[in-house]
């Protein structure tokens, strides 16, 4: 009996799909995390990096550095459709787009090891050493704890209403998340956090003149600017780095085209890989 993804497999190879419809169907499918999917005529792979499972959806006309986006979080449900948009736009122009699912980690060093294993892979896959990050809300604190450890081997950060602040959304709102991640009492982790905070470590950032975008809503309760973008922004200027923000008036942290269809975060990304496609 033919199976729901063999079924719209065969009707996406009989129908001479439009890249749009390509890049939805891998969205749609890969929250299965089925290795069925290696051999889709499709520019995407999964694999695993120390029994983790990751993916990648490799541009086709890409060359150079072959550069790419990492994005976080990747979890069962994430990325998904909803971030068509810019996955098409960004494979069209030759960068590639990449992540690994790590589950609901928090920025430890353990965890941002983890990553750096991935981040290892892709290099010897022959990526860029030097991936732009892409983090949307708690992927935001995956990506910049991970870039502040590694700032050497970042080309750039771009979030959409990202969590930037450990003290914020982590502590407040995930805080059994947190201290799972980091394996310490409330006390220790309360007691050394300037020590694992994104926003209380950026020299390295500032020193290799890495540029930050983000877009986020002014009416965020969840994930709310002034604690997160807004401090990021306020010290990272601060130093003489460069930062952008693009405050949307009236909205919080939902899905919605000012989020997903920014035009100024796919510039800013197109301005960092410029020449290097």
């Amino acid at each position: 009996m033919e199976t729901g993804i063999s079924s719209i497999v065969r009707r996406r190879r009989a129908g001479g799909n439009s890249l749009r419809v390509v890049i939805q169907s891998i969205l749609l499918l890969t929250a299965v995390r089925s290795f069925a999917f290696e051999k889709l005529p499709l520019p995407t792979d999964l694999f695993e990096v120390d029994g983790r499972e990751a993916f990648v959806m490799s541009a086709q006309n890409s060359g150079g550095e072959k550069p790419w986006v990492w994005y976080a979080p990747t979890l069962t449900k994430l990325p998904n459709a909803g971030h068509t948009w810019y996955f098409e736009r960004l494979l069209t122009n030759g960068i590639s787009v990449a992540g690994i699912n790590l589950g609901e980690v928090r920025g430890s060093p353990e965890s941002t090891e983890k990553f750096t294993a991935f981040y290892e892979e892709m290099v010897r896959r022959g990526y860029s050493k030097k991936p732009v990050l892409l983090g949307q809300s708690r992927g935001g604190l995956m990506m910049l704890t991970w870039a502040m450890r590694h700032p050497d081997k970042v080309t750039a950060f771009a979030g959409i209403y990202p969590v930037c602040n450990l003290a914020s959304w982590p502590m407040k709102n995930s805080k059994p998340a947190v201290l799972n991640d980091y394996k310490l009492s409330e006390a220790e982790l309360v007691a050394n956090l300037s020590r694992y905070n994104p926003v209380d470590n950026l020299q390295g950032l500032l020193a290799n003149k890495v540029p930050l975008f983000i877009v986020h809503g002014n009416a965020d309760v969840v994930v709310p600017y002034e604690d997160n973008g807004g401090v990021l922004k306020q010290r990272y200027e601060a130093g003489g780095g460069k930062i952008e923000v693009k405050i949307i008036d009236g909205l919080g942290h939902t899905v919605k085209p000012e989020f997903f269809e920014c035009e100024e975060l796919l510039d800013f990304i197109f301005k960092q890989t410029a020449g290097k496609k």
